[in-house]
């Protein structure tokens, strides 16, 4: 292990204790939170130490600025620190760490050297890519690539009524500028991320760089089911509206999808509920539920969406509820560039890593950047897969290897590759 390997263990060491749960390896640091406000400020402080200017935009995303050419456009490298509300300290956090360290090394390279790269280089933290506490997730990329308007997403609340604006503004957090994008006088050139897989199929293959090369096709819904509000033991059965049961038949429908395709063709899941009024003694008469569904294919999607709508119809006739949808957001499968894909792929061969293709289930901010800049998405193994789970773990030595052969990427990137 190298002075330079050591040297990201320790602050990732250092980085892991922020919003740890007591007695177990994760974390609870989500979007705004005080942990988050703490590992913000500690991040900050690294960045400065390494001849970092720090900066946040009007949406909270956290940058670290490296000019090395004035005028020139920047190679933009990071993930997001924000977690789930009991999560594993590896999700998101490793790809900022490791893109700290990754710029570290270039910019002490090139120092060394003398020699005069094309690119700037800059670190983000992006914001509330969870979306646990303020949705939807991805905010921060979301609002820099014009996806979601700023007004939106900092007029969001929070379960409690507490606004993205007003979370960010009591940690002061929230910047009055744009960092990159129109007024801004700095351009992007590029993206790169590195996040762990969240899946075991590159631990089980034997891999140890996932050369991400496209997204899962997903549909994702936010419905309301009504019923009736009435006693929970005397009403009769035959009476009832209850939303509760309408829900939950809504649920199970999630998972009886799955079993209509090919085994792995199909991911559904319920991720929350909001049930009303929620008393021991009454039958509910609304429930917020959130239902998605997941696949490689976008025909499969499809399918599962018409057998969906198909149950909706059934339950709302014989359980008396009515279903509206909220809220939905859908995408195809969509690819990343070709030429990310492959210049990753030489920097893996240069290496010596073993590398292969590799999709993409979950969502990151590189899906956003993606579709505006040159973009390299990778991944580490992930140990059995577990992911959203204080028990998810990364061996050191992925996570070393990663931040190698991010520093491979970064290093072509800021000497033009996909410039152009």
């Amino acid at each position: 292990m190298t002075q330079l390997d050591e040297a990201f263990l320790a602050d990732w060491a250092i980085h892991s204790r922020f919003g740890a749960v007591a007695g177990t390896n994760g974390v609870d640091r989500q979007a705004a939170s005080a942990a988050d406000g703490e590992q913000r400020r500690w991040f900050a402080e690294l960045l400065e130490s390494r001849g970092f200017a720090v900066h946040r935009d009007r949406i909270g995303n956290q940058f670290g600025l490296l000019e090395l050419v004035p005028g020139a456009p920047w190679v933009l490298t990071g993930s997001h620190m924000d977690s789930q509300p009991t999560a594993g300290r590896f999700d998101g956090a490793y790809g900022v760490m490791a893109s700290a360290h990754a710029c570290f090394r270039v910019a002490d390279e090139l120092r060394e050297s003398g020699e005069t790269p094309r690119c700037n280089l800059a670190v983000v933290n992006w914001f509330n890519e969870e979306g646990s506490r303020f949705k939807p997730s991805m905010m921060g990329s979301s609002v820099l690539t014009g996806k979601l308007p700023l007004a939106e997403a900092l007029a969001t609340p929070d379960p409690r009524g507490v606004t993205v604006a007003e979370a960010l503004g009591e940690l002061d957090e929230l910047g009055e500028d744009d960092v990159f994008g129109a007024g801004s006088g700095r351009e992007v050139a590029s993206y790169a991320e590195i996040h762990v897989q969240q899946g075991r199929s590159m631990e089980e293959d034997g891999v140890t760089i996932g050369l991400v090369n496209a997204t899962w096709a997903a549909h994702k819904f936010e419905f309301r089911v009504r019923g009736e509000q009435a006693h929970s033991g005397s009403t009769l059965m035959a009476d009832r509206r209850d939303a509760l049961l309408g829900a939950a038949r809504l649920v199970v429908a999630a998972r009886e999808l799955v079993d209509e395709f090919e085994p792995g063709l199909l991911h559904t899941a319920c991720g929350e509920l909001n049930v009303y009024p929620n008393s021991p003694v009454v039958v509910a008469s609304e429930v917020e539920l959130l239902l998605d569904l997941r696949s490689p294919s976008s025909e499969v999607i499809a399918r599962a969406h018409a057998s969906l709508m198909a149950t909706i119809d059934r339950v709302q006739r014989e359980d008396r509820v009515d279903i509206e949808i909220t809220a939905e957001h859908s995408w195809e499968q969509n690819p990343y560039p070709e030429a990310g894909v492959e210049l990753a792929r030489e920097v893996a061969v240069e290496l010596g890593l073993t590398h292969d293709r590799v999709m993409t289930v979950a969502g990151h901010d590189s899906t956003n950047m993606k579709d505006e800049v040159p973009t390299v998405m990778l991944f580490v193994p992930s140990v059995d897969g577990v992911s959203h789970n204080l028990a998810e773990f990364t061996k050191d030595e992925d996570l070393i290897a990663g931040v190698g052969h991010l520093t491979g990427v970064v290093r072509r990137l800021a000497a033009g590759a996909l410039l152009g």
